[in-house]
């Protein structure tokens, strides 16, 4: 079954393609009121961890390690991207981030996972985790 996970910044204005519009960064985008993102949900769990986040922006770590690292992070907690893959399996979703690259960003590495764990899901016999009718309402505040 085919996907659809767009990415975007967060100052970008919101559209009716979007559908699941989900923040996926540790800190609150500068300036933005909540209101004015139209979010769907703000999910900090799949960003990179605060001590990934701050090496890479340090330039302590190269943008190849910083892949690295963050490509482990993901494949270590599957269950923390379950949310995420709901919302994928109802339509369109769209990863947002206040980073300037988003080709440089952490969004291009979690669609590939996100679209990995899918078609796992898909290929299986077993009950999918990620089913849409066991979303649990969680949704930004």
């Amino acid at each position: 079954m085919g996907y659809e996970i767009k990415l975007k910044r967060v100052y970008a204005a919101a559209e009716s393609s979007d559908g699941a519009r989900v923040l996926v960064d540790r800190l609150w985008p500068r300036g933005k009121p909540r209101d004015a993102l139209a979010l769907t949900d703000w999910y900090r769990q799949a960003a990179p961890s605060s001590a990934l986040r701050r090496a890479y922006h340090s330039e302590a770590i190269s943008e190849a390690s910083f892949n690295t690292r963050y490509r482990l992070e993901l494949k270590e907690a599957p269950e923390l991207l379950v949310p995420l893959l709901r919302h994928a399996r109802q339509g369109t979703l769209t990863l947002l981030t206040a980073t300037r690259q988003l080709e440089h960003s952490h969004l291009p590495l979690l669609r590939e996972r996100l679209l990995q764990m899918l078609d796992e899901e898909d290929r299986s016999d077993q009950e999918l985790a990620s089913s849409p009718c066991l979303m649990d309402g969680h949704a930004a505040e």
